[in-house]
């Protein structure tokens, strides 16, 4: 496959609510795709909505959870919901030190947390834009140094 193919699927998966960077680097380096290129692309796909899901995902989904149209409403229930309990956990756990709570929420590779979820969550929790923004970075940092060492196989050799 072309190289410039792959690198696109890579950054396209990896704006993907749920898969993200966590799929995407895989995928990459399964395409072809260099290791530290993958990262990279990735971790541009993966920050790419995050501004976006801070300042307008509340808005709409709080709009569309009042629509007559029920999958629509359904479906902004449900993220309404998921965001707020991620926001909620964040706090729990996080007490004073919600920045590096976002950060290991986002950044340690599990099934229901990373960038568009942790973006969410802190958009309805209020938290400040800019730390946000850092902390989700911070987290898709760390998310793309261990799907890297996956990657590479280095988790294999430790655990043989």
């Amino acid at each position: 496959m072309n190289i410039v193919l792959s690198c696109l699927i890579t950054f396209l998966v990896s704006m993907v609510p749920i898969i993200e960077l966590r799929g995407a680097i895989p995928i990459g380096v399964g395409l072809g795709v260099p290791e530290p290129l993958a990262l990279l692309i990735a971790i541009v796909g993966n920050m790419l909505p995050v501004p976006f899901i801070y300042k307008f995902s509340r808005k709409i989904l709080e709009w569309g959870a009042k629509k007559n149209w029920k999958p629509f409403k359904k479906f902004c229930n449900f993220c309404l919901k998921k965001g707020e309990k991620a926001g909620k956990k964040i706090q729990k756990k996080a007490g004073n030190s919600i920045f590096l709570a976002l950060l290991l929420f986002v950044g340690i590779p599990l099934p229901g947390t990373g960038a568009w979820t942790g973006t969410l969550a802190a958009s309805l929790l209020d938290l400040d834009y800019k730390k946000t923004i850092i902390g989700v970075m911070a987290g898709v940092l760390l998310a793309g140094l261990i799907m890297l060492a996956i990657s590479f196989g280095l988790f294999s050799i430790v655990f043989k």
